[in-house]
């Protein structure tokens, strides 16, 4: 077996991977913090770059804190609980703003402070678990090997209740979905306490005095019920029935929901309402926007536009080219719904030029 490659870590990829550079080529190494000196071994070599495991650390950085799950490492939910949260909060915004510039060739990026997680552990409503051949867990990092999980700390005690139900009853293979309460068919944010600030940080964007909003990939109305009393009509969109048919349980005289995609029902939406009273909230899937939807937006030139995104990279895209086009880029806040993980939420605010 060849000997370990001493390497110094500069930076964390999105995703989170450490990034070190050795004779020419990239290295990218798990569970590892800017500034520390580790040693590696390759797993995977490309002609530019290579994946390699973490053999020791041989100087620590002083944000490395001891991680609270004992699966930690093999299980392939969290990415950071060896980071201090500060840390991973600081990591999380350079990564968003490195992501539009880069990807999105964006000159300026006018960052917000990121909002932290009112918890860092025990904050998930919700979790899919995976059985197979009698094991209850998650897949293991980097693999579809099972790793057996009787408690996960990020999620919540009702969820670990469920876990531990669900572990002690004799199941079907499949994957299952556990909730500390009754929920929809449809997807709702799993970090209660961050989806507050994030409805915080959204209703902050908004203008004062708007008469109309969209809110395009409402889900079963999360944003449009939260502001509706700010304007005269208020209008969802979402493709998933059975979201669309929550919404409407619990609307408000001037709101209306339809059922279609966005790309398909924004044409028609859009030219109900005065351009320059107009908010519109987009709340895509890690997908991003059609390229339809974009040029909608573009044609219509809307007061503003608010993108809620899960996924910087198609974020940046799409921000690229609404902002080549009609739009400015007011603001960029990166809300931190899930600790511990290297996913991050984003807040964009979109003006009209």
């Amino acid at each position: 077996m060849p000997a370990p490659i001493p390497l110094t870590v500069s930076d964390i990829a999105f995703g989170g991977k450490g990034v070190a550079r050795h004779e020419g080529k990239v290295f990218f190494v798990p569970f590892t913090i800017p500034g520390e000196q580790v040693s590696v071994r390759t797993v995977r070599s490309r002609k530019s770059f290579s994946e390699a495991d973490l053999v020791s650390v041989d100087l620590a950085s002083p944000d490395r804190t001891e991680p609270l799950c004992a699966y930690f490492g093999r299980c392939g939910g969290c990415a950071y609980q060896h980071i201090a949260y500060p840390r991973q909060l600081e990591i999380k915004a350079s990564q968003v703003e490195q992501t539009l510039r880069r990807v999105g060739k964006l000159d300026q990026v006018p960052m917000k402070p990121v909002v932290p997680s009112r918890k860092e552990y025990h904050y998930r409503n919700r979790i899919r678990v995976h059985v197979e051949r009698g094991v209850t867990g998650f897949y293991a990092q980097g693999s579809h090997e099972m790793v057996d999980i009787a408690e996960c700390p990020i999620a919540s005690p009702e969820v670990n209740a469920e876990l531990g139900r669900l572990r002690s009853e004799s199941v079907a293979d499949g994957d299952y979905v556990l909730s500390g309460r009754e929920r929809g068919p449809f997807f709702e944010q799993t970090n209660d306490g961050a989806a507050e600030a994030l409805l915080s940080v959204v209703g902050g964007c908004l203008k004062e005095g708007q008469l109309s909003l969209v809110d395009a990939y409402c889900g079963g109305g999360f944003f449009a019920h939260h502001f509706a009393d700010r304007f005269a009509r208020v209008i969802g969109i979402e493709e998933n029935p059975h979201a669309i048919e929550y919404a409407i349980r619990c609307a408000g005289p001037h709101e209306s929901y339809i059922t279609g995609g966005v790309a398909e029902r924004l044409s028609e939406v859009l030219p109900l309402c005065q351009p320059a009273s107009t908010s519109v909230i987009l709340d895509p899937p890690a997908a991003g926007l059609e390229p339809r939807v974009t040029d909608i937006l573009l044609g219509a030139a809307v007061s503003e536009i608010i993108y809620v995104s899960c996924n910087p990279a198609t974020l940046a895209r799409d921000l690229a080219s609404l902002c080549r086009g009609a739009y400015s880029l007011a603001s960029v806040t990166p809300v931190d719904m899930f600790p511990q993980t290297s996913e991050i939420e984003v807040v964009a605010h979109m003006r009209l030029s």
